[in-house]
């Protein structure tokens, strides 16, 4: 994992001097260990160290940025910005006052699992009989909903000091990521699947390796294309001021 950064500097690989080992939650990074199969005969702080996800300074040892997000006890003391701010807004204007929300934080890997929960809890999901068992359809697909937030927090710029924002309108799901493209990305090269430049590549790994994200870099088109499939329409990527935003549309009639 280590590799991704030869020869570069990433803001993700920062120390957080303030932090000491104490500040990682190992049952965490033990889960991960067992998800993806690393034998227990390698120590923790091994780990840690094998990946860069912890550094020597002034003779103690202190976790990266990337190590907080991933496995810190409390990431947000850290990186208070570090959180989704998600919310339910009835019909389709932003000014109306949110009908529910959520402060989402915790490490990358729970923020994910908890924003998919509070998109499942407002999102429709149709039961149909199929023979004798019940099927159910989400209103949009999982893969879509899962890949749009991961992508959300994997490539989100930690330098900017905002959340990621998550709104669930009557006619649409918007995903507003802090920070504009990296390098010479493009718009037409990100929904083409031909964009694949990591603003953070070791979160990026950590996801890989969890099976949340691949190397190919297509999540987009799976997006693109699942939702089109579901709702006969395309996904709206788009810029605006300091944000990278995905649109899901939602079906005519879904409230």
């Amino acid at each position: 994992m280590a590799k991704v950064m030869q020869g570069m500097y990433y803001h993700e690989e920062t120390l957080m001097m303030q932090a000491s080992e104490n500040d990682i939650n190992f049952q965490v990074l033990t889960r991960f260990r067992k998800q993806i199969g690393l034998p227990s005969t390698v120590e923790n702080e091994t780990l840690l160290r094998n990946w860069r996800l912890i550094r020597e300074r002034e003779n103690r040892f202190h976790p990266t940025i990337a190590a907080i997000l991933l496995f810190g006890y409390e990431p947000q003391s850290f990186v208070p910005y570090a959180y989704i701010s998600a919310a339910r807004i009835p019909g389709t204007d932003p000014a109306t006052p949110p009908s529910d929300g959520k402060r989402i934080e915790g490490t990358l890997f729970s923020m994910a699992e908890d924003a998919g929960r509070f998109l499942r809890l407002h999102l429709q999901v149709a039961h149909k009989i199929e023979g004798f068992e019940p099927e159910s359809h989400p209103e949009l697909p999982e893969v879509a909903l899962r890949e749009t937030i991961v992508n959300a927090l994997v490539h989100r710029d930690y330098t900017i000091s905002a959340p990621i924002r998550l709104f669930i309108f009557d006619d649409r799901v918007e995903v507003r990521s802090p920070g504009v493209l990296p390098n010479t990305v493009t718009l037409d090269m990100v929904k083409s699947g031909l964009a694949h430049v990591l603003r953070n590549p070791i979160l990026y790994s950590f996801f890989n390796r969890a099976g949340l994200v691949t190397d190919t870099g297509n999540g987009i088109l799976r997006v693109i294309r699942s939702v089109k499939d579901a709702v006969g329409r395309e996904p709206e990527i788009k810029l605006e001021g300091n944000e990278v935003v995905v649109v899901l549309p939602r079906k005519a009639g879904a409230e």
